[in-house]
């Protein structure tokens, strides 16, 4: 996933079309709120990183999601932190979807992409999450894999929660 390439989990689309097979695909779609001002509200934060930061992670700086923006997105598990480098690789800003993707960087305990996108349908405001994961290519991470997809599942619990 080279940073000149279109984003994988595609961002800018409401259909995800079928994607590189070598990854464990991933995405769900919730219902977050519903009005004018839920709508401001979790499309604002989403460009924030509100949907991580609520979830428990710690993103330095907080601004404005941009693309080509890297930076290291902490985790603390156990006691210990866990850094996670990742580059912002595409940025949604659409009257009724917004949102952005980011890519995994070496030193990441997983290689794949995410997207976290609010769009509006009707009066409803909506979370979508889309991942593609797969084993960091090396390092002490890649052995740890099965026990990174549970945490994955805690961590999708907690992003639907995030913007509501």
């Amino acid at each position: 996933m080279g940073s000149g390439a279109a984003a994988m989990t595609r961002p800018e689309l409401a259909a995800w079309p079928p994607s590189d097979p070598r990854y464990r695909r991933f995405e769900v779609t919730a219902t977050i709120g519903a009005g004018d001002a839920a709508w401001r509200r979790a499309a604002a934060d989403v460009l924030r990183w509100r949907v991580k930061t609520r979830s428990g992670f710690a993103v330095t700086p907080d601004d404005p999601v941009e693309p080509g923006d890297r930076l290291v997105i902490a985790a603390r598990v156990l006691g210990l932190a866990v850094r996670e480098p990742v580059e912002v690789v595409a940025v949604v800003r659409e009257p009724e979807r917004v949102g952005f993707a980011y890519r995994t960087l070496p030193g990441h305990p997983v290689d794949g992409e995410e997207a976290f996108v609010v769009s509006r349908v009707r009066d409803e405001a909506r979370l979508t999450i889309r991942s593609l994961t797969r084993p960091a290519p090396a390092g002490p991470w890649r052995t740890l894999y099965p026990v990174l997809r549970l945490a994955q599942v805690v961590a999708r619990r907690r992003y639907l929660r995030a913007l509501r």
